[in-house]
């Protein structure tokens, strides 16, 4: 097996679906507006900044869906899906993305982003296996709370080599795709990282360790 992985905000989608979200909440008024919104740019600006505490980011991304029925919650998602995700996609990505299926390689998106967010988008890019952020559930009603290990920088190594264990596989010959510096503790586990378009941090460390820098933007 060969896997092709991807990083999914401001890599294959042209934006961030974990900060849209937040803002879709916002616009659709079931959160305060001024202070939900304030919160949710300073914690985005943190995570461009490599300082993102995710455990505390996490107690602020989810805690709406506990207070709120899985029943609104997935109206909510299909319009989000609609309105904020389908302008994200983009030409090139799907064009990666069939190039490695005709290659014959395994597809998979890893994100810091939580699963209830960003699982009907690898549904949208017809990629199979993802890892995300788990929000736990209990009684089918989510807590607020985090299950397992957040797949964050260094929890994205974590994750993927425990799904390796699970498949009986490697990380031989392995592609990665992002556009972050948050993810060069995975980018340095594969055989061919990508930076795409990447920030300057990441940028500058493509460059010096010679790897392939692209854009995925139409």
């Amino acid at each position: 097996m060969t896997l092709a992985i991807f990083d999914l905000d401001n890599t294959l989608l042209a934006g961030d679906s974990d900060h849209a979200w937040n803002e879709f909440l916002v616009e659709e008024g079931i959160v305060d507006a001024k202070t939900y919104q304030n919160a949710n740019d300073q914690f985005y600006q943190d995570y461009i900044n490599g300082d993102l505490d995710i455990l505390r980011y996490l107690r602020f991304a989810l805690e709406p869906l506990s207070r709120h029925e899985p029943e609104a919650l997935e109206q909510w998602r299909a319009r989000f899906l609609e309105h904020k995700i389908r302008p994200m996609l983009q030409i090139k990505a799907t064009a990666l993305l069939d190039h490695h299926r005709k290659q014959g390689h395994t597809l998979m998106i890893i994100t810091a982003t939580n699963r209830f967010v960003t699982e009907p988008v690898a549904g949208v890019l017809g990629i199979e296996h993802l890892i995300a952020t788990d929000p736990e559930k209990v009684n089918g009603r989510y807590t607020g709370n985090v299950s397992g290990i957040p797949s964050f920088q260094d929890g994205k190594v974590t994750r993927l080599f425990a799904w390796l264990d699970q498949q009986q596989t490697t990380l031989e010959d392995a592609w990665f795709y992002s556009d972050s510096h948050n993810d060069l503790p995975l980018l340095n586990k594969v055989s061919h990282p990508v930076a795409v378009d990447p920030d300057p941090t990441l940028a500058a460390h493509a460059r010096k360790h010679g790897w392939d820098i692209i854009s995925l933007r139409d």
